[in-house]
C-alpha cells in the first residue's frame, strides 16, 4: 500500500472523519486487521479560521506549503488537503511539492459526471459557495451549479464554524439543513454538493429527498483508492 498525507485540523472534526473513513474502506478491500498507512500534519485551526483578506490567504498559502513539504519530506506519496476553503489555496500548494495533491472538487466532479449529475446546488462557506476556486472545477466536470443563495450564506457559515468545527451538533442545525435542500429541490437543483468536510454530521448523506455529493466521503474514498493504487 502507498503512504498518504492528510493536512488536516481545519477542523480536527473533519480529521477525525477522513482518518475513520480512510482506515474502513482499507479494512473492507484488504482484510479485518488492515488499516491506511497515513502521515497526518493536523494544524492549527485557530490560525486559520475566518480568512479574508489577501495577507490572510497568504498566510494560510505559507503554513499549509510548510505543511505539505513536511509531509512529503516524510514519506508521503500523495496529498489531501482536509477542508474545502483552503483549496482556495491549492495552487500554490501544489507548486510547491512533487506529489499529486487530489483536489475536493475534482474527486465530487468526476463522481458527479459517472453518476451523470448534471445540475446541483452548492452547500459550503460562504467562501466556498461564492468565489471561483471550487465552482470552476465542477463546472469543467459538467455540473451546472444553481447561482449561489446570499440567504443561507450567514447562516450556514454560523452553523459550520460556530457549531460543527467546535463538534456541537444540533436538532436545529439538522432542520435548518434539511429545509434548505428541500428548498433547492424546489428551485431545480437535481443533487447537493456539500462542500463543507463537517456538514456530514447534520446532513443524512444516505436518506434525503435529493442525491447528496459528500465532498470528504468522495475525498476519503479518492485517499483510500491512492492507498491501495486503485487510482
Amino acid at each position: 500500500m502507498r503512504k498518504l498525507g492528510l493536512i488536516g485540523g481545519m477542523s480536527w472534526i473533519s480529521t477525525r472523519t477522513y482518518y475513520e473513513q480512510i482506515n474502513r474502506i482499507i479494512q473492507t478491500r484488504r482484510n479485518p486487521h488492515a488499516s491506511a498507512p497515513m502521515l497526518i500534519e493536523n494544524l492549527d485551526f485557530t490560525d486559520l479560521c475566518g480568512l479574508s483578506s489577501s495577507e490572510d490567504w497568504d498566510r494560510a498559502a505559507r503554513i499549509l506549503t510548510a505543511a505539505a513539504l513536511r509531509l512529503e519530506v516524510a514519506g508521503a506519496t500523495a496529498l489531501l488537503i482536509g477542508a474545502n476553503s483552503m483549496h482556495k489555496v491549492y495552487d500554490r500548494v501544489a507548486a510547491a511539492v512533487n506529489i499529486p495533491i487530489l483536489h475536493i472538487a475534482d474527486c465530487v466532479g468526476e463522481r458527479m459526471a459517472r453518476d451523470g449529475a448534471r445540475n446541483a446546488a452548492l452547500l459550503g462557506t460562504s467562501n466556498v459557495m461564492t468565489e471561483s476556486f471550487y465552482r470552476e472545477r465542477l463546472v469543467a466536470h459538467g455540473v451546472d451549479l444553481l447561482p449561489p443563495d446570499l440567504k443561507v450564506l450567514e447562516t450556514l457559515d454560523r452553523i459550520i464554524y460556530n457549531q460543527l468545527t467546535c463538534g456541537k451538533v444540533t436538532r436545529d442545525a439538522e432542520r435548518t439543513l434539511k429545509t434548505i435542500i428541500t428548498v433547492k429541490g424546489q428551485e431545480g437543483a437535481r443533487a447537493i454538493v456539500l462542500a463543507a468536510t463537517e456538514l456530514e454530521l447534520v446532513v443524512d448523506v444516505d436518506a434525503n429527498v435529493l442525491p447528496i455529493y459528500d465532498g470528504t466521503r468522495i475525498h476519503a474514498e479518492k485517499g483510500a483508492a491512492w492507498i491501495l493504487g486503485e487510482d
